[in-house]
């Protein structure tokens, strides 16, 4: 049994980091070693879970269900030593955390979800806000914030996952519009532009595959400082939105939303906590942001499986 739970958690290893030498080298173990106890779960379970190539991995149907239970049960085990260290740390007082509403209530609320209920002695707070909040003014523990650089020097930085933007729209609006096939076709479309994006006029898009890259500036009748609002305009049918994956990778799954070129990359952020530079962090900080980075290494930031690592 401990073998296989073992070889569980290596499956989910291969999952997320998209490779068998990047589970490997995530797991201090060979290249083999990985591949031996996929072969051991296959058969075993007298199924196939990973479809391989020289290029790619895919999960199998089968793959697909055992990656959530095996997710299950890393889960199960993060929440054993989540109540371990309850008894260990004595975790009281207040925690602010800062986000935007989108992240709030899609991510930050599900990543902590077990963990609040396990410390009932600490009272969480949740600044759900579009501005960046001073941290000493603000009187912020942790913040969650998305960029593509960050000042190191002033805060404390740890990057939680890459994130990737991605255009999308509803099968109503791709079924009835002209055909995309590259950026510049979007100059006969209409965009839903969020403009709490810096610059969120110009589009810098590159090729997956060959690499060319299109910079175009792209205005709109349609714009919004909210991206519960885009999501909304475009479930309507009312034109093509540029978010983030992790804000509409539900709907792209369901098929509700679609994605638009999705051949062409536009440029990706980082999303880190960040905190106030201090000596030593108080042990509540570290065990959100344990809970944090357990809830975010499952949860991929932009599309998986397309290339192999």
């Amino acid at each position: 049994m401990l073998d296989q739970l073992r070889a569980m958690g290596v499956f989910a290893c291969v999952v997320e980091k998209n490779s068998f030498s990047g589970a490997a080298r995530e797991l201090g173990i060979t290249t083999s070693a990985v591949s031996q106890q996929i072969r051991s779960l296959e058969q075993d379970m007298e199924v196939v879970l990973l479809h391989r190539s020289t290029r790619k991995l895919s999960l199998t149907e089968a793959g697909q269900a055992f990656f959530h239970s095996c997710q299950e049960m890393l889960s199960a085990a993060e929440r054993g030593k989540i109540r371990i260290n309850e008894l260990r740390d004595d975790l009281v007082g207040e925690l602010r955390i800062a986000s935007t509403p989108e992240l709030c209530a899609n991510h930050v609320i599900p990543a902590l979800s077990h963990w609040m209920s396990a410390h009932r002695g600490l009272a969480i707070h949740l600044e759900a806000d579009n501005q960046y909040i001073d941290l000493i003014d603000g009187r912020i523990d942790i913040a969650l914030r998305m960029s593509s650089k960050f000042d190191e020097q002033q805060f404390h930085v740890v990057p939680l996952a890459r994130v990737e933007q991605v255009l999308v729209a509803a099968p109503s609006y791709i079924n009835q519009a002209t055909l995309i096939s590259r950026p510049e076709d979007l100059l006969n479309h209409d965009l839903l532009q969020i403009n709490l994006i810096k610059n969120y006029q110009q589009f810098a898009f590159e090729h997956a595959g060959t690499q060319e890259q299109v910079d175009m500036e792209l205005t709109s009748r349609f714009t919004t400082n909210n991206v519960f609002a885009a999501k909304s305009m475009c479930l309507q049918g009312h034109g093509i939105a540029r978010v983030l994956y992790l804000d509409i990778q539900k709907d792209l799954l369901n098929g509700s939303l679609v994605e638009v070129l999705p051949e062409w990359r536009l440029p990706s952020y980082t999303l880190c906590a960040v905190m106030s530079k201090r000596e030593q962090q108080p042990t509540k900080i570290h065990r959100c942001l344990d809970a944090l980075k357990q809830y975010f290494s499952q949860l991929p930031g932009g599309r998986v499986y397309q290339e192999a690592s």
